[in-house]
């Protein structure tokens, strides 16, 4: 018996236009029907927490020209552990009793499929990152 409010979950994610899976569920499948969805909704927190551990680490990263500033992100993103497990944290904690079966199962593969993602969207959103630097 799952305690977990698999239905209540379900319900939180935004909708995206993604083709239905087909046959056993891969990795790519796990991506665009859990992990994008699952980002989607989580972004404005995934921001807060990179803007808050920028804050923390005392990174200049207002100071940097956009590109710089996309650079220090991904490199921030992709070295320092404590960051990337938060960041897994902030996905994983979301996912359904199945998910979280196929995650146990996939989870080298799903984390640098999780944290790719993550890496995009913080680039793509660097200025918003430091607009919360400033609050």
């Amino acid at each position: 018996m799952s305690l977990r409010p698999n239905a209540a979950l379900l319900a939180l994610r935004p909708q995206l236009a993604v083709a239905p899976a087909t046959g056993d569920a891969t990795a790519g499948d796990f991506l665009h029907h859990t992990l994008r969805p699952l980002l989607k909704l989580q972004n404005e927190l995934l921001l807060a927490v990179v803007a808050d551990f920028v804050r923390d680490h005392h990174i200049p990263l207002a100071t940097l020209a956009a590109p710089d500033q996309q650079r220090q992100l991904t490199e921030l993103l992709t070295r320092n552990v404590k960051l990337r497990y938060t960041v897994v944290g902030l996905i994983s904690g979301l996912f359904t009793t199945d998910e979280l079966d196929y995650y146990r199962q996939h989870r080298p593969e799903l984390n640098r499929r999780l944290l790719e993602l993550a890496v995009r969207r913080v680039q793509d959103q660097s200025e918003q990152v430091v607009q919360l630097l400033a609050l």
